[in-house]
């Protein structure tokens, strides 16, 4: 093997690794430390072994498999980020022309070019805030497991009812145990549960809005009232619908949002936050049930569509029911260390995910 290139660096030293991986070539790539070898015990066993030695030193450590050999890629620490987030920050502002533009639907802003425009801005703060504290949830909790997290991604939406895709973190890393992975993934939709009861309750509280007529054979869209919403007015004592020439405030559709933004992420499956949670509180043995969730959907959107006769809402689990067919395919985190989680997690757990089946509704849309 030439001369070491991890002389000079702080990288740890091939030698360092040879209880666990049989190091045969070291590259630089830049600040990047590229070890090729072959392990010698597990992936779970390596990284346990390895990532102490290189987090001391300030490096991530990733494991790449390559045709025909397994490499360990050292990058400098990312943790703390430097500069300005500007990809954050210009998603953020694009999502709030979208969702302000999805506003003034709402409230019936006839011309853009005035002030009136500013009328739908209390709907941008409702969506982006019950979506953005949930991903600040998730953003929080990696922070304090030390697993490397981005701030949210804000994904713009024009011309959609709400203006948004919703919003993401991007994680790095290794999750260290099934602590961690409950914890980061039950961190979201708690924290986006109480900003949806927050925005919510705020909404039923404020006065409606006028609504014009619907002209003679147009077509518009309707949506359903999850259980927590029709909870949530009762106990305020407020209605869900009003007489002719009248609609609910805007405000409530943000929580609508929230709600049903967290019941899919409890889904139960693969890389949303249901599939974490149930991985960290049954460990391997729930991945193989994992695949029942797909079909559940799939099961769902035949009873909407013959039962119900609401084709569009069929649609909507049609299409879930691919997306967790794929993260089924991709699978859910690995921590490293797999030992049980205690009861009070569990109990949060479950929790949780009743809180999450208040948030369901068969039909979230129909169109009228």
């Amino acid at each position: 093997m030439p001369a070491d290139p991890t002389d000079g660096v702080s990288a740890p030293a091939p030698s360092a690794l040879s209880s666990v991986f049989y190091v045969y070539d070291v590259e630089r790539e830049g600040e990047r430390v590229v070890y090729y070898g072959d392990p010698l015990v597990d992936r779970q066993s390596l990284l346990r072994t390895a990532l102490p030695l290189f987090d001391a030193r300030g490096y991530d450590l990733s494991v790449e498999s390559r045709p025909g050999e397994t490499v360990l890629v050292a990058e400098p620490d990312a943790d703390e980020p430097s500069g300005f987030p500007w990809t954050n920050a210009v998603l953020a502002a694009l999502t709030v022309l979208t969702t302000l533009y999805a506003g003034t639907q709402w409230y019936h802003v006839e011309t853009l070019l005035s002030l009136d425009l500013l009328r739908a801005l209390p709907f941008v703060a409702a969506v982006m805030g019950v979506l953005g504290v949930h991903e600040l949830g998730h953003y929080a909790m990696s922070r304090y497991h030390d697993v490397d997290a981005s701030l949210p991604y804000f994904i713009p939406l024009p011309f959609s009812p709400i203006g948004t895709l919703g919003a993401v973190i991007r994680m790095n890393g290794v999750m260290p145990d099934r602590e961690a992975l409950f914890d980061i993934g039950i961190a979201g939709p708690v924290a986006g549960l109480v900003a949806t009861v927050v925005v919510t309750a705020i909404g039923l509280l404020l006065p409606p809005i006028p609504a014009p007529p619907i002209p003679e054979g147009a077509v518009s869209i309707g949506f359903g009232n999850p259980p927590l919403l029709r909870l949530l007015a009762w106990l305020l004592g407020q209605p869900l619908e009003y007489g002719a020439g009248l609609a609910i405030n805007p405000v409530v559709f943000g929580g609508w949002v929230g709600m049903f933004v967290t019941f899919l992420n409890l889904l139960p499956v693969g890389q949303l936050d249901g599939g974490h949670v149930m991985r960290a509180v049954f460990g391997p043995a729930y991945e193989r049930v994992a695949p029942l969730v797909p079909a559940a959907l799939f099961a769902l959107a035949a009873y909407v569509y013959f039962a119900l006769d609401a084709p569009n809402a069929a649609t909507v689990w049609v299409m879930w029911g691919f997306i967790t067919s794929v993260f089924v395919v991709l699978g859910t985190v690995t921590p490293l260390s797999d030992e049980p989680l205690d009861t009070k997690r569990v109990a949060l757990a479950a929790v949780t995910l009743v809180l999450g089946l208040l948030c369901f509704m068969p039909v979230p849309i129909y169109i009228v």
